[in-house]
């Protein structure tokens, strides 16, 4: 790369990093890039113009619920455990207040390291996990059907020690992967209204808070079926997922003439901030 300095234009600055990244840089189209400097290093922001395919039309929605104790737990029946992680969190949670009380320059310097580490492995985990819902959606030709959960820090209630957990669980992350990982494999990404889907019997629709006795329980109190909480949850969110998807692509009661040249509408990945 060429970079303009406070000594002139340097030419020819080799830069590396991982060969897919690499590859993209050597066969698309390159827009805007910044040079940043951070933690001690450089860093060069390169974006790439990348051909979007068109978003199919699904059959069939794969719901995704997403906690703190599971990550996600998808209407298939895959459950992606937070275990591991929310243990990894409270090691390091325990580590840098170790190191803040021992206050020494060693300390200081072992904690500015790790300061990123925590972030860059979570990062790590939703990447997986996003990766593997979008390719199961794209293999069975369905789409992706998400809560929305802006605010949600604001209107759960908990106890102190959850409210550390909730706060270091990156839900807007998760969802921001999903987005764009489901935009780049063409699949068809929706939001639903979360509201009463751990509360709502996915066989009959009876809704009683009393149906989840518990965080992993649900047994309806009027048909009887017994199923993971989660699970339950998942499928009421694919079942929305597919009345969203009809709600927003039915064309709309209107003259013929009004109708001439109009396109069906189809949703888009709507999550906040992506």
């Amino acid at each position: 790369m060429s970079i303009w300095t406070v000594d002139g234009r340097r030419k020819a600055v080799a830069y590396t990093g991982s060969p897919d990244r690499i590859k993209a840089l050597a066969t698309l189209p390159v827009g805007e890039s910044d040079l940043v400097h951070r933690d001690g290093m450089w860093f060069l922001y390169a974006s790439v113009e990348v051909t979007e395919p068109p978003t199919y039309e699904p059959e069939g929605f794969v719901g995704v619920d997403m906690g703190i104790v599971n990550i996600a737990y998808d209407s298939d029946g895959n459950r992606h455990t937070g275990a591991r992680l929310n243990g990894y969190r409270r090691r390091q949670l325990r580590l840098r207040a170790r190191l803040q009380r021992k206050g020494t320059k060693s300390a200081r310097r072992l904690l500015a390291r790790r300061r990123k580490k925590e972030a860059r492995h979570a990062a790590n985990v939703n990447h997986r996990i996003a990766k593997t819902i979008v390719t199961e959606a794209a293999r069975t030709g369905r789409g992706i059907a998400v809560e929305n959960l802006t605010g949600i820090r604001d209107r759960v209630r908990l106890r102190k020690p959850q409210r550390v957990t909730l706060s270091s669980w990156s839900f807007h992350q998760f969802g921001a992967f999903l987005t764009y990982k489901a935009r780049r494999a063409g699949v068809p990404l929706v939001q639903v209204d979360p509201r009463y889907t751990s509360q709502t019997c996915n066989r009959c629709g009876h809704r009683d808070k009393r149906n989840r006795p518990d965080q992993e329980t649900f047994t309806c109190r009027s048909c009887g079926v017994v199923a993971h909480a989660d699970h339950n949850a998942a499928l009421n969110i694919a079942q929305r997922g597919v009345e969203r998807w009809g709600a927003v692509n039915r064309p709309h009661a209107a003259s013929p003439r009004s109708q001439r040249g109009r396109e069906t509408r189809k949703p888009g990945p709507l999550w906040p901030g992506s």
